[in-house]
């Protein structure tokens, strides 16, 4: 084991190990989380950078923590699996690195447990730890439900949780080196911002993905992801026996990503029965693979009976699907839905006689469109903001391509404008 320990924590070795790491806009605040008694969780889909991120708060602490107090471990090493049933390994782990590190006890140790989600019953370890020792906790898991088990709901009040995702479009502008944090670097930019634009669009923020030109491996690197969350997180968690049908649902919700969801139509398609088919899109959810959004209603019952629409965690799944590739449409609606889903945590949809994509509630009506050149589809969209804000309670704003105007008491918002608005 010991050779494991070392291999994690190289910052033990060497304090500028983490120093080419990019950082994210959620580090300050997950550094600001640092300073309290709680629990961090970083909680998110893999290969999002939950790992680089504990590891760039690593790197901060070593400003003033010894290094040999920060300890550092990767659970998902294959060494590790055949004691995943057992909670009682992992002091084990921990007593290990006491014996090695030998760290200042009578300060403060940081233990950071990445994918804590491969160990069952880790919750009861970490509270034993948590109330009768001086160690702050940093853990990342990688499905939403990591707090939410029966063991895991003695930790409620102990947990601060932050959500990582894939980068937002200002992060790749700047894994891109294209300056955009000022009107003036934006208008100077312009150009190389519309490209940045359209290759975001179409092949999400995935780092892995963005790293490379190579249009074949990007696509790879995307398959793989989605399998690995398939194969390695859903399929054994919830012991699923055919993992082939599910792999394949997901192929085919990829296609019909930003549209409702028709249980019965999916399971005619991959002989898998309606009730199975919901519960697998769950499975989906729950791992960041996709969300699903309800139409909104005053009742909250009816809002959960509700037909769902789909949308992906990211952009560049939509290059995965079976039946059609994305058009530009469902590239930007399923875009503009993620960059909502960063900031608001309830986002609903509208339909009746007409209907409005997104609605927030205290925040307003959110209409997508990647063109409105053409005054039918203009006017649709807008008489939809009348239909259903007809006392005018809440803003209107129409998120297009391009195109950046006022009309009546609608704000019509090009994608970067809504993004400089939203993400800065």
């Amino acid at each position: 084991m010991e050779s494991i320990l070392l291999e994690d924590n190289p910052h033990w070795r060497d304090k500028s190990v983490y120093d080419d790491f990019i950082p994210r806009d959620i580090l300050p605040k997950a550094i600001s989380f640092l300073e309290t008694k709680q629990i961090i969780a970083l909680i998110g889909a893999r290969r999002v950078g939950k790992s680089t991120i504990a590891k760039l708060m690593i790197k901060e602490l070593l400003k003033t923590v010894k290094a040999k107090n920060i300890f550092f471990i990767n659970l998902e090493k294959p060494e590790f699996i055949p004691y995943k049933n057992d909670a009682a390994y992992l002091s084990k782990i921990y007593d290990e690195y006491l014996k090695l590190a030998d760290p200042n006890k009578k300060e403060k140790i940081y233990f950071f447990i990445d994918e804590i989600q491969i160990f069952e019953n880790w919750e009861v370890f970490v509270k034993a730890k948590y109330e009768n020792s001086n160690i702050k906790f940093i853990i990342t898991g990688s499905n939403s439900s990591l707090l939410t088990s029966n063991y895991a709901t003695t930790l409620t009040g102990r947990v601060l949780k932050l959500q990582v995702h894939s980068f937002s479009f200002l992060e790749f502008l700047r894994f891109k080196k294209i300056p955009c944090s000022t009107k003036i670097e934006q208008i100077a930019h312009k150009i190389d911002i519309a490209r940045a634009k359209d290759e975001y669009l179409k092949w999400g923020g995935y780092y892995n993905v963005i790293a490379t030109d190579d249009e074949l491996i990007k696509k790879e690197i995307l398959k793989n992801i989605a399998e690995d969350i398939i194969l390695k997180d859903i399929v054994p968690r919830y012991k699923i026996k055919n993992s082939g049908a599910i792999k394949d649902l997901f192929y085919y919700v990829v296609s019909n990503a930003t549209t409702l969801l028709n249980y019965a139509t999916l399971a005619k398609k991959i002989n898998i029965d309606a009730k199975s088919i919901k519960e697998y899109i769950e499975y989906f959810e729950d791992n960041f693979l996709v969300y699903t959004i309800s139409n909104y209603h005053t009742k909250i019952t009816q809002q959960i009976k509700s037909a769902k629409k789909l949308y992906l965690n990211d952009n560049g799944f939509l290059n995965l699907g079976v039946t059609r590739s994305a058009n530009s449409g469902t590239r930007f609606e399923n875009m503009i839905f993620t960059i909502l889903a960063q900031k608001h945590g309830n986002i609903t949809y509208l339909r009746d006689t007409a209907e409005i994509d997104f609605f927030v509630e205290y925040e307003g009506y959110f209409q997508v469109s990647y063109d409105i050149q053409d005054e039918k589809t203009k006017q649709r969209e807008l008489q939809s903001f009348g239909y259903f804000n007809k006392e005018g309670r809440y803003k209107n704003l129409l998120i297009t391509y391009d195109i950046d105007e006022n009309i009546g008491d609608v704000e019509v918002v090009s994608f970067e404008n809504f993004v400089f608005k939203n993400l800065l």
